[in-house]
């Protein structure tokens, strides 16, 4: 495929997630656990296209402006399209496609929900609440996990586990929840009793949420 950067692109938006959706072979991209774009496979596991959510009026202009743009391949034809993964459609445009299909989705939640997407951490830390966020820190989603008090380089442990080593949307997903990883992971500031009622209020937060 000549796109070679989507992936690396779309996980770098705030809150997104992925998975590979089996019975399709397609790898899914979403925000808030909705799907906002998807690369689908051939049996040899070799992108075909690349499927994304448009405005109607937009995605029906586009189609009649670039043969490689066609209706959503499996989707519904008014809302979704779908690009050749061969084709001749510019890094600029698809990048235009992605960014657009992103704030659609995102902007179909509730403001509350919006921000739990953009502002609430895999383990269900608020960082637009936490003493530490603005100048020292801009939040996990946005550095990835590569947050102040994380290793030299590296994700949080719970973010590694969760994002980038299980491919959740949030530790809400695991059965573990709260995990020995959770545990360890600890603010030193905190008094046991402290920490304890951190932990349960984020695993509330978590389970407040909407996959």
């Amino acid at each position: 495929m000549k796109y070679q950067w989507i992936d690396e692109y779309l996980l770098g938006k705030t809150g997104v997630t992925k998975d590979l959706q089996k019975d399709w072979n397609w790898i899914r991209y979403h925000i808030g656990g909705k799907m906002f774009a998807a690369v689908c496979l051939d049996r040899n596991n070799e992108p075909v296209y690349i499927t994304m959510k448009l405005e109607p009026t937009e995605g029906e202009f586009l189609r009649q402006q670039y043969e490689d743009i066609i209706p959503g391949y499996y989707m519904n034809k008014q809302h979704w399209n779908s690009v050749k993964a061969e084709g001749n459609v510019s890094d600029e445009l698809l990048k235009e496609m992605f960014d657009k299909a992103y704030s659609i989705v995102l902007s179909g939640f509730s403001k509350k929900k919006q921000k739990e997407i953009l502002m609430l951490s895999c383990c269900g830390t608020d960082c637009s609440a936490c003493y530490c966020y603005g100048e020292m820190c801009k939040g996990c989603n946005e550095h990835k996990g590569k947050v102040f008090h994380a290793p030299e380089g590296k994700a949080c442990p719970i973010y590694e586990c969760a994002k980038n080593k299980s491919c959740l949307y949030s530790c809400r997903e695991c059965a573990k929840i709260p995990c020995e990883i959770w545990y360890k992971t600890r603010d030193p500031k905190f008094s046991d009793e402290e920490f304890q009622k951190d932990v349960e209020e984020r695993v509330q937060r978590l389970r407040r949420t909407i996959k």
